[in-house]
């Protein structure tokens, strides 16, 4: 039945919840070594790929804390719908955040090209492929986990965040070496804007998919039109008001109130209702009226 009186909508695998930890632990140390290298070893695609690894710590961080409220607060009733929006709240935040700090590569590039600068690049590249290691080692520690909870999307996400990263230590790593083995000390700062304007698309990217949760902006969905076209079927109900609110990656709770001239119960439309596997948590509100109205 789709009426539900608990709120555990979100409940996390404890080795899903272990393996981010890690994961968020070895980025975080990988982070700040990138970082001071790039400052030390004037290479700005360095600093780029640390500070994008940066938003990835981020990103752990926030899954990390996710399973840790969900479990923590499952079963509190004051949270209406489960704490999974504690994750999408942390994600929207932490894209604002990189916004803005993805600003100091693009000044750091620019200013590179402007001054030029000797780079290390010896020193540099240990740095780069150690982190290109990480990434290697943090996907695999992931994927072990998706193996056994392919259906958890939270630990799907990290993930992804782990490939994205693997991809700036490439940039990194060939614009170092394109400036050590062929003199093109421009490789560098160029690769630095080219992680600049990936991390500004990834920031905007998070921040246009959680805006809409956070806000409830799901009047637009395919599944509002296909709840009221299945409830008004055969012409004797009409749908009045209805509200979708999404409470997990895939799951909604769903508000709807009914007007109907036939003798139909709750029941009636509860079981309409539950052929959506998508609707997690369904409230009906029922307005009997005469025939002909």
């Amino acid at each position: 039945m789709v009426c539900k009186h608990q709120h555990e909508f979100y409940t996390p695998h404890h080795r899903a919840q272990r393996r981010v930890l890690i994961v968020f632990l070895i980025t975080l140390f990988t982070m700040f070594l990138e970082i001071l290298a790039g400052y030390m070893f004037n290479s700005v695609a360095l600093l780029a790929d640390g500070i994008h690894m940066s938003t990835h710590a981020f990103a752990f961080a926030i899954a990390y804390m996710a399973y840790f409220f969900a479990k923590r607060w499952a079963r509190d009733g004051s949270f209406t719908f489960g704490t999974w929006k504690v994750e999408v709240l942390g994600a929207y935040t932490s894209a604002i955040l990189l916004f803005f700090v993805s600003f100091l590569i693009l000044e750091e590039s620019l200013s590179k090209f402007l001054r030029g600068g000797e780079t290390k690049y010896e020193e540099a590249l240990l740095v780069a492929f150690v982190g290109l290691g990480v990434n290697i080692l943090s996907a695999y520690i992931l994927h072990g986990g998706q193996h056994h909870h392919h259906h958890d999307l939270n630990l799907r996400g990290a993930y992804l965040h782990v490939l994205a990263d693997a991809l700036t230590s490439v940039l990194a790593i060939g614009g170092l070496l394109a400036g050590k083995y062929l003199g093109l000390w421009f490789m560098d700062p160029l690769m630095g804007l080219l992680g600049f304007v990936l991390i500004i698309r990834w920031s905007l990217s998070l921040m246009k998919e959680t805006t809409p949760i956070l806000l409830d902006r799901e009047g637009k969905n395919p599944l509002v039109k296909e709840i009221i076209n299945a409830l008004e079927e055969g012409g004797k109900s009409k749908v009045y008001d209805i509200h979708l609110l999404k409470i997990y990656s895939g799951k909604y709770a769903c508000i709807v109130g009914i007007e109907t001239s036939e003798n139909y119960d709750l029941e009636h439309y509860h079981r309409i209702i539950s052929r959506f596997e998508q609707i997690a948590h369904a409230t009906v509100e029922l307005k009997s009226c005469a025939k002909g109205e």
